[in-house]
């Protein structure tokens, strides 16, 4: 008798991150609230928003807080699709 060792299966258990909550954590906290969705898209957006806040004396929030909030329902949607496609597989 010949046995056949079976290779062993990783579960990998993942939620999908919610819209709703993404754009509500940028939307409160701006580009600490990207953490949420994209961890080097929050430290990305931290420094330039520092930068440009500095810069134009905190005018230029106004320009990155929507930046960050539009990144990060980008990043969801495409975290939710890559979950989904390695579903499919």
């Amino acid at each position: 008798m010949s046995e056949q060792s079976a290779a062993p299966q990783h579960i990998i258990v993942s939620s999908p991150k919610s819209m709703g909550i993404s754009l509500i954590l940028t939307f409160l906290f701006g580009p600490l609230g990207m953490l949420y969705s994209t961890i080097l898209g929050g430290i990305i957006m931290m420094v330039v928003t520092f930068v440009v806040g500095l810069i134009t004396l905190g005018f230029g929030v106004l320009i990155t807080w929507p930046i960050c909030m539009i990144w990060g329902a980008i990043a969801v949607s495409s975290s939710n699709k890559q979950l989904m496609a390695q579903v499919a597989r």
